[in-house]
C-alpha cells in the first residue's frame, strides 16, 4: 500500500466559495443548528464552532471534471455486536460484509476508476480490495480517511457507553457537533480531516476516483464537499457498502470547482426495507419519486411542459411501484403534470392490488392528491433563452439559473414541502408513509427545504428520472428529516442510469 501521510497539501485560505454563482460567506441553517451552537461550554469554543459553520476551506482548482465515488465498508464484527468502533482497528468484515462488498464490486465493475483511496483500517481496506478486484494499480491508504476518533468510547457496547459516560453519551446522541470526550471534539476534528482529504484527492491527476472509508468520515466528506457544517452529522446516512457519488466541475476562471452530489447512499439492499435511521426507529417517512422518462428526448428545460411518459418512463414507474410493494403507503401526492400523474397512478394501482395477491382479497385504499405547487414547468417557461436550452440531465445545471427563477422555485416548493409535512402529521395511523411524485427539479428543491438550505444550494444536488429519495422523521414531522438516500436507481435494473460511467473523452459527464 502507498501512504499519503507525507503528501504535500495545497495552500488554502478561509473564504468559502458557494456551490453556485453567488460567492459570499454563509451560515448553514438547519432546524436545530442555532440552538445546538448555544450549548457550547465556553465563548471561545462557541466562537470556534461558529467559525467552522460560517466558513469553509475552498477546494483547489481542477483542470478537468472529476467524479468521486464514496463507499462505506461492509458490515463488520463490531457493527454486528453493536459496539462503538471509532478509529479502532480490531473488527473485521463479517460474511455478510464480504457479500456486501462483492455486491458493490458488481455495481462498479464497469467503471474506469483511475485510482482508489482507502482508510488504512482493516474493515475498510478489505472492502476496498474486494471492490478494486483485479485492477493493477495499487490502493492508496490515507490515515485521514480513518473513522471518527471516539477516544474512551471506543470498544464499548452502546449500553456500556450510556452507563459509563451518562451526560457525555447523551450529548453524543443529540448534540454531536458539541460532543466532548477526553478533551476532544470528535465531530469538529472529523470535519477538518475531511477537508484535508478533499485537498489531496482533488490534487491527484485523475478523473474517476474510488474512496472506501467509513460511516462518519463519509458523512463528513459529503457534507464538506457541498459546504455543510458539523450540525449535519447523522443527517446524510451512509449504510454498509452504501455508494455516494460527487461530481467536481472545473470553473472557467480556475477557482474552486462547482460540486454536485449526484447520488447519496445507494445501498446493496433496498432503501425502504427498514424503519430505522442511524439506529433510531421511525414511523414517519416521505418518499420522493421522480416521474418516469418523458417524450422529451433532449430533456431540456424549455420542454418541461405537460408531457406523457414514454415506454421507458412506464417501465421505470412500474419498477418503482414494485420496490414500494411491501410498504403500506398512506397517501400519494402528485404534481398535476401528466407524467407525474401517470407515475402516481401506476404506484397506486400496485399498492391497491397488493393485498389481493393472496387468497383473501381485501382491496387497500390509497388516497391520491394533486398539489399544483409541485408543478415546476411554468416557472421555467418565461426564462431566458440561455436557461431554457440547458439539459436537466447534466449534474449541476441548476447553477446557471437566474435569481428570479431560483427564488420562485424555492418559494413554490416551500409551500409543497409544508403540505407534505402537514400530510405526514396525521396521527390517525401509527405509521405514515407519504409518496410524492414530481419532476426531479421539484424534488431537488424539496431536499433543499428538508435540509433548510437556501436557493444557492440548488445546484448541489442531482436527480434522474425514475429515481427515489427517502426522508425519515424519527422525531416526527416537526423534527429534523434524516436523508436515507438521494437519487436511488438500483431498483430500475437495466433501465437505470449507471451509478458511474466512463469518464474517457467525457469531461462534462
Amino acid at each position: 500500500m502507498i501512504s499519503l501521510a507525507n503528501a504535500s497539501l495545497l495552500l488554502h485560505g478561509r473564504d468559502h466559495h458557494l456551490p453556485t454563482k453567488r460567492r459570499s460567506p454563509f451560515t448553514v441553517r438547519s432546524s436545530s443548528s442555532l440552538q445546538e451552537i448555544d450549548k457550547s461550554p465556553t465563548m471561545a469554543e462557541d466562537s470556534k464552532l461558529r467559525s467552522e459553520l460560517c466558513v469553509s476551506v475552498p477546494f483547489p482548482p481542477i483542470k478537468a471534471a472529476k467524479r468521486v465515488v464514496l463507499v462505506r465498508h461492509g458490515q463488520s464484527t463490531w457493527n454486528e455486536e453493536g459496539r462503538i468502533q471509532g478509529s479502532s482497528n480490531f473488527s473485521v468484515l463479517t460474511k455478510k460484509g464480504e457479500a456486501q462488498a462483492e455486491t458493490s464490486r458488481q455495481m462498479l465493475i464497469d467503471d474506469s476508476f483511475d485510482i482508489c483511496f482507502s482508510s488504512p483500517l482493516i474493515r475498510s481496506k478489505r472492502t476496498a480490495e474486494i471492490i478494486w478486484g483485479t485492477r493493477e494499480d495499487e490502493i492508496i491508504t490515507d490515515s485521514d480517511l480513518r473513522e471518527i476518533d471516539l477516544y474512551s468510547f471506543q470498544g464499548l457496547l452502546k449500553h456500556e457507553g450510556k452507563a459509563k459516560f451518562g451526560p457525555a453519551f447523551r450529548q453524543w446522541q443529540v448534540d454531536a457537533a458539541n460532543f466532548n470526550i477526553d478533551g476532544h471534539y470528535p465531530v469538529r476534528e472529523l470535519w477538518g480531516r475531511a477537508r484535508n482529504c478533499w485537498t489531496k484527492i482533488l490534487a491527484h491527476e485523475s478523473k474517476s476516483v474510488l474512496v472506501v472509508a467509513h460511516n462518519a468520515v463519509n458523512q463528513a466528506l459529503v457534507a464538506t464537499a457541498i459546504g455543510l457544517g458539523t450540525e449535519y452529522f447523522r443527517i446524510l446516512l451512509q449504510s454498509n457498502c452504501g455508494v455516494s457519488v460527487l461530481d467536481f466541475i472545473p470553473r472557467p476562471d480556475g477557482g474552486s470547482p462547482l460540486i454536485c452530489l449526484n447520488r447519496l447512499n445507494q445501498t446493496p439492499g433496498s432503501p425502504v426495507a427498514t424503519g430505522s435511521s442511524a439506529g433510531r426507529r421511525t414511523s414517519r417517512r416521505i418518499i420522493l419519486v421522480c416521474q418516469g422518462s418523458t417524450q422529451d428526448s433532449e430533456a431540456t428545460v424549455s420542454k418541461l411542459g405537460d408531457q406523457q411518459m414514454n415506454m421507458l418512463g412506464v417501465i421505470q414507474a412500474q419498477k418503482t411501484a414494485e420496490l414500494l410493494l411491501d410498504l403500506k403507503v398512506s397517501t400519494i401526492i402528485s404534481s398535476p403534470n401528466n407524467a407525474c400523474a401517470q407515475t402516481a397512478t401506476i404506484i397506486s394501482q400496485v399498492q391497491e392490488a397488493a393485498d389481493c395477491l393472496g387468497a383473501d382479497c381485501v382491496p387497500r385504499y390509497v388516497e391520491m392528491k394533486n398539489i399544483p405547487d409541485l408543478d415546476v414547468a411554468e416557472i421555467f417557461q418565461p426564462s431566458t433563452k440561455d436557461t431554457t436550452d440547458v439539459s436537466y440531465l447534466r449534474p449541476g445545471w441548476l447553477n446557471g439559473l437566474d435569481d428570479r427563477v431560483t427564488s420562485t422555485l424555492r418559494e413554490r416548493s416551500g409551500q409543497a414541502w409544508h403540505s407534505l409535512l402537514t400530510e405526514l402529521s396525521d396521527e390517525s395511523e401509527e405509521e405514515k408513509i407519504v409518496v410524492a411524485v414530481a419532476h426531479p427539479v421539484a424534488h431537488i428543491a424539496l431536499i433543499g427545504h428538508c435540509l433548510n438550505l437556501t436557493e444557492e444550494w440548488l445546484g448541489s444536488f442531482h436527480l434522474d428520472a425514475g429515481s427515489i429519495s427517502v426522508v425519515d422523521f424519527p422525531d416526527g414531522p416537526t423534527g429534523r428529516g434524516i436523508i436515507r438516500c438521494i437519487n436511488y436507481t438500483a431498483h430500475l435494473g437495466r433501465w437505470s442510469i449507471p451509478i458511474t460511467r466512463s469518464t474517457v473523452d467525457d469531461d462534462s459527464f
